[in-house]
């Protein structure tokens, strides 16, 4: 698509979409939500009717140049130490923008001790990242992976990042973007910029189209989501309102809806502890309590976003449901992790365990898979425009 015909397309992209039928289930659609199309400063967002506005900060406006300057940047493989990686290699659209790996692997080769957490409708989420109370913005959890050195992602430092802006600059595409995104601007490519046009696009990576949205469950499905939403497998109450998630932000919003949760994936030697590599929002809050708790990631296109959990420790669907089933996870001697996860102190009161068939599962599985949005998996207009990453294979041209 011509770039002045990909911007009019996303100028127009006000028109509702799909005939979406969120208050199927009362407990997760009608959360109280402003059904408005438009954002903050006049752009207009392509919402899934039911959805209401994401936040934008005040001092970063959307528009449509803006938004497509922030996509190239996503995929742009020059904003690495190494020419190597990008944005979009640990969150790739045919993944939902996870990547499949158990940790991702940066620009240097070292492998993240935490999986990549898919990147959809990430605009509704309180806070970013798996445990951060702190983080709220786009443009400011940016900088970790671009200049983070525990562990190194992209890899850029004081010497590399002035000479990756100095070829964006040189380029009269990037150029040209950076002149219309950013219009008062008398030097336009700075690092604040790019920043703002990163997290612009992110904040267009909605999704919520899927056969659920449409009401169209097969029965199975169907009988899954009466399951999901009881109060004996208690799953809604984490994975719960438009975005299946208890981490919620957006306008409007009259609460704060930040939360962590520990499920018991761990409780090494019995004593409540996670593994010493990663023990979850006590490493930022300091308080005890927060021993093991990360929060619960929006469930949308969970089918798509394998291995599970923060640290990519459990491969499958079956595998997750079984943990839950159990009310936590036991791993046994000699690992070096060997504990009761069921028994750990820490753990949800709502993680207590439910006995389920092996049809009730598949019925569950069923379900989860019936989030899948394939229009959101291969929407052209957040895909890779150098051509580095390939669409899901159900995508056609």
């Amino acid at each position: 698509m011509r770039r002045s015909a990909f911007l009019a397309s996303l100028k127009r992209r006000g028109a509702l979409t799909g005939a979406v039928c969120l208050c199927l289930f009362q407990s997760i659609a009608c959360s109280g939500g402003t059904e408005s199309a438009a954002g903050a400063q006049g752009y207009v967002f392509d919402l899934p009717a039911g959805f209401p506005a994401p936040q934008v900060p005040a001092d970063n406006p959307m528009n449509a140049d803006k938004v497509e300057l922030g996509r190239r940047l996503f995929y742009e493989r020059g904003l690495s130490t190494g020419g190597n990686i990008s944005c979009a290699t640990c969150h790739q659209q045919r993944m939902a923008f996870s990547d499949g790996l158990t940790g991702g692997v940066g620009s240097t080769g070292e492998v993240n001790r935490r999986n990549s957490m898919s990147l959809t409708n990430t605009a509704y989420q309180a806070t970013l990242t798996w445990a951060n109370h702190h983080l709220r913005t786009f443009e400011e959890q940016a900088t970790i992976p671009l200049f983070g050195e525990f562990p190194v992602e992209l890899g850029l430092d004081d010497v590399s990042f002035p000479n990756a802006l100095a070829g964006l600059e040189a380029d009269e595409t990037y150029a040209a973007l950076f002149r219309d995104a950013f219009p008062k601007s008398e030097n336009p490519v700075t690092k604040e910029n790019l920043l703002k046009a990163i997290g612009a696009f992110q904040r267009t990576l909605i999704s919520g189209n899927s056969a659920f949205d449409r009401g169209e469950l097969s029965a199975s499905a169907l009988r899954g989501s009466q399951l999901f939403f009881s109060e004996r497998l208690e799953c809604f109450h984490c994975h719960g309102g438009f975005n299946f998630s208890s981490s919620l932000d957006h306008e409007g919003n009259l609460l704060d809806e930040i939360s962590f949760h520990n499920n018991g994936l761990y409780n090494v030697g019995g004593t409540g502890d996670y593994p010493a590599s990663d023990q979850g929002l006590i490493e930022v809050s300091g308080n005890d309590a927060d021993m093991g708790k990360f929060k619960a990631p929006t469930l949308r296109n969970i089918e798509l976003t394998a291995p599970y959990m923060h640290d990519g420790s459990i491969a499958t669907l079956e595998e997750v449901v079984d943990h839950y089933a159990a009310g936590g996870r036991t791993i046994d001697p000699p690992d070096p992790n060997a504990g009761d996860g069921s028994a750990n102190p820490h753990k949800d009161v709502l993680i207590s365990g439910f006995i389920i068939s092996a049809q009730e599962k598949q019925d569950l599985i069923n379900f989860l898979k019936s989030l899948t949005d394939w229009e959101f998996v291969c929407n052209p207009m957040l895909s890779d425009p150098f051509g580095h990453i390939p669409p899901h294979a159900s995508c056609t041209p």
